[in-house]
Formats: C-alpha cells, sequence, structure tokens
C-alpha cells in the first residue's frame, strides 16, 4: 500500500532540516515533491534524499539531491529498498531571510 508522508518546517539562512520516513517493501517507487516553499513563492531550494549519519547530518544518496521550486511535479523520484532514510530541505545559497515549505514523499 502507497504511503506518502507529508513534512512541513522552516529553513534559516545556511540551514536545512531534516525528516526520517521508513520504507517497507524493497524495489518499489519512491518520489520526493517540494509542494511549497516562500516567501517568496519563488524561491528555488535544495531538496535531498539519503540515510542520517550518526552525528544527525542526512548524508544524500548520489544524484539524490537537486535545487527546485515548489510545484505538484516531484523533485525526486526512483526505487529504494526497505529501511530508513532521511530527506531535507536546505538553503540553496539565495536565501536572505527564513523559508518555510510542505514536502510529501510517497512511497511503499
Amino acid at each position: 500500500m502507497q504511503v506518502t508522508d507529508n513534512f512541513t518546517g522552516s529553513v534559516t539562512v545556511g540551514a536545512s532540516d531534516i525528516h526520517s520516513f521508513t520504507v517497507t517493501t524493497a524495489g518499489q517507487p519512491v518520489s520526493v515533491t517540494l509542494t511549497a516553499a516562500g516567501p517568496p513563492a519563488t524561491i528555488f531550494m535544495g531538496v535531498g534524499v539519503g540515510q542520517t549519519t550518526t552525528d544527525g547530518v542526512c548524508s544524500f544518496f548520489s544524484q539524490a539531491s537537486v535545487v527546485t521550486q515548489a510545484g505538484a511535479s516531484p523533485a525526486l523520484s526512483g526505487t529504494i529498498a526497505a529501511g530508513t532514510y532521511c530527506v531535507a530541505v536546505f538553503d540553496a545559497g539565495n536565501q536572505t531571510a527564513s523559508v518555510d515549505y510542505a514536502l510529501t514523499v510517497s512511497h511503499y
């Protein structure tokens, strides 16, 4: 059964915000969509998927981070093994103030 995890938060200048999610079925599709970000509504944010290190950092998988604007299409998609992962929203270097966001992760 497909699961959609919804995350919200704020990213301060130069920082990131990390959330964990658990995949229970290997080899199924996973997608990450930045559904809202701002102000301003046109800002580009970084989004990445990986595994959390022992010091609490989300270490992104190779080619699993992008800089994107909020929208209805997934910023990242692919297949993944069963396990616990992290997704992060981060300052792409263009923020001048805190940015609020909403993010969805769809998986099995």
